[in-house]
């Protein structure tokens, strides 16, 4: 990461103990990127970590960005939730969980800006979560990935299921958390969850590279495209056709519409 440079102060303060982790951010040119940092715990996503995840988001780094990457470093991604702190919660408090820090991954995917996840090492349970909010996924060789919810009693339940069910469909999402715990990174390229898989060690290089190329795009332009791509998996055909046509007809507004040279059509 010698091409990204701290971010001068604006990340979130230091925790109380070493042991609750951290969300760092960095910025590379125009990318943001947010690294989650309680490697002691392998990056287990406790109700700190979450909220730090939140309060890294609202940063100015991430506001002014025009890409967002997220990692794990080079030795894991997230181990998933911590289940010393889900254990303790009875149905009331789970509830309040979600209202409160279990609802910043709808927050990453909610960005206007595209996201990249940087995988390496484990990526399980709410860490596949999370990774499954961004955009785009690169992992490398060593990223291994599952959801073993079930097999301890409990089920995926921060946007996981749902978007197993919209990016492979039922029976795949019913294979991944039901039959087959743990996947490669071979086995989820395959699959359709990965954008590419590198070796080991260059999953950060390649998505670093592949957000400056996103981060070229036109920022509304890429947004629209984003929420079009959104309503078209969560609508009926006539709403998603017409979130295609409304979003095109606001961008056909903007005097700086690129034609490309030769073609007379957007």
């Amino acid at each position: 990461m010698s091409e990204v440079r701290p971010s001068g102060g604006h990340a979130p303060a230091e925790p109380a103990a070493a042991s609750d982790g951290n969300v760092r951010v960095f910025v590379s040119g125009s990318v943001a990127v947010l690294r989650l940092d309680r490697r002691r715990k392998l990056n287990a996503l406790s109700t700190h970590m979450e909220s730090a995840l939140a309060d890294a988001l609202e940063t100015e780094e991430v506001r002014s960005s025009r890409c967002v990457v997220l990692t794990g470093g080079s030795d894991v991604f997230s181990a998933g939730a911590d289940l010393s702190e889900i254990a303790a919660l009875d149905p009331a408090a789970v509830f309040e969980y979600y209202a409160r820090s279990g609802g910043v991954y709808e927050k990453l995917a909610s960005l206007r800006q595209p996201s990249v996840s940087a995988i390496s090492g484990y990526c399980l349970g709410g860490g596949l979560e999370l990774a499954l909010a961004t955009d785009l996924r690169v992992a490398d060789e060593s990223a291994t990935f599952g959801f073993p919810e079930v097999g301890i009693g409990i089920v995926p339940s921060s946007g996981g299921i749902y978007r197993l069910v919209t990016m492979l469909g039922t029976a795949k999402a019913r294979e991944l958390i039901l039959g087959r715990p743990r996947l490669s990174a071979a086995d989820a390229l395959r699959l359709g969850l990965l954008t590419e898989v590198t070796p080991v060690g260059e999953s950060l290089d390649r998505a670093l590279a592949l957000a400056g190329e996103l981060a070229h795009l036109p920022p509304l332009a890429t947004s629209l495209a984003k929420r079009a791509i959104d309503a078209a998996a969560e609508s009926s055909k006539a709403v998603a056709l017409f979130v295609e046509q409304l979003a095109y007809a606001s961008l056909q507004q903007r005097p700086q519409l690129a034609v490309p040279e030769g073609d007379g059509r957007t």
